[in-house]
């Protein structure tokens, strides 16, 4: 069987729920939670947005919460301040370009202030189900390891697994990645000996891109 192709059959089978951590309540939320994400862990994001996600839903009560409203809820998130500014001026242009929606097109969303062309093909992913792959700091550890992709900059690497990796697992191979890399292809102490794709892995790839 071919090797890419047994390397996500083998993911799928393991991770049964390949989906975003991030907690969200409808595509403006995920799509706030995933601009905070940016250098920081899914996990303290969580954490900030459980309080933030119960008084907030829509773009709107985000511009009356205003950049210091948000500030409070979003503190212990690294880059704060700059993330803070972004969600309220991305809010104020979903009610004054795309009716309070999130758009479900790439050039669109890369238009929000803090939006990024792996931001949108999260949103892109998870809410409009496109098989896009965002490439994070794990998606490029692991696809390195597995020399799935030798570049070092993220849209080369998106590109690659793009090319190589076959249709059907498309949609679930980013979250497959990331959920491999998050517990078991850890960056500085991968767990090999339990690794359900160790005899498929070149272990002298052990050189992660520190890519966000």
């Amino acid at each position: 069987m071919d090797r890419i192709y047994t390397i996500f059959q083998r993911l799928q089978n393991h991770i049964k729920i390949p989906e975003t951590e991030l907690n969200y309540t409808n595509p403006y939320t995920l799509l706030v939670a995933v601009v905070l994400s940016a250098q920081s862990t899914d996990k303290g994001v969580n954490k900030a947005t459980e309080r933030l996600f119960e008084v907030i839903s829509t773009p709107a009560q985000m511009i009356e919460l205003g950049v210091d409203g948000l500030k409070e809820y979003i503190k212990t998130i690294g880059l704060f301040n700059t993330k803070a500014a972004n969600v309220i001026k991305l809010s104020q242009q979903l009610i004054d370009q795309f009716n309070s929606t999130v758009p479900g097109n790439r050039e669109d969303l890369v238009s929000l202030p803090g939006v990024g062309r792996k931001t949108a093909n999260v949103v892109l992913n998870v809410i409009f189900d496109q098989p896009t792959i965002p490439v994070d700091t794990h998606v490029s550890r692991v696809s390195n390891r597995l020399a799935l992709s030798v570049a070092t900059t993220p849209d080369k690497i998106e590109s690659d697994l793009e090319r190589i990796i076959p249709t059907e697992f498309l949609k679930d191979a980013h979250h497959l990645l990331v959920l491999h890399g998050r517990y078991t292809c850890i960056a500085r102490k991968p767990k090999c000996g339990e690794c359900i794709l160790n005899d498929l892995c070149d272990s002298s790839n052990l050189s992660p891109h520190p890519i966000r």
